[in-house]
């Protein structure tokens, strides 16, 4: 389990974990970014990492990435 930061790019890795504030947590989690679900990293540049989640991509900041911990 590492965070979502120190994944390559071009891979498909499992979400383990988030954990962010309340707020921050429900906001990903309607995005579609929740533990058990499978997302791809298209790129990761300057810590900001940008996901495939099912059919969409979704930009996510280098402080949000460290929070996040997949497998």
């Amino acid at each position: 389990m590492v965070p979502l930061i120190f994944a390559t790019k071009d891979t498909t890795l499992k979400i383990i974990k988030v954990t962010t504030d309340e707020k921050t947590k429900r906001h990903l989690e309607n995005l579609g970014i929740l533990a058990g679900v499978e997302v791809s990293v298209i790129s990761i540049n300057s810590g900001n990492v940008i996901l495939k989640v099912k059919d969409s991509r979704l930009a996510l900041s280098q402080t949000v990435a460290t929070k996040i911990f997949v497998e």
